[in-house]
């Protein structure tokens, strides 16, 4: 899986996703707070398969 975030699209998921799973804990404790599990996975790997099926590419590339 090639790399398609950039830092800072990698940066704002991996928070939104700790977020979203601190519901889980705090808060109105609802188990919709899962749903963080996706931002965390694709900010962690750097990869996002939506990103893949409508061509964006937020990742610097090195040319040369």
């Amino acid at each position: 899986m090639p790399r398609n975030e950039g830092t800072l699209d990698r940066a704002l998921r991996i928070i939104a996703g700790l977020v979203l799973l601190s519901l889980v804990f705090v808060g109105p404790q609802t188990m919709w707070g899962l749903i963080g599990i996706v931002p965390l996975a694709t900010g962690l790997l750097g990869y996002c398969p939506l990103y893949q099926v409508v061509g964006l590419n937020t990742c610097p590339m090195k040319k040369g």
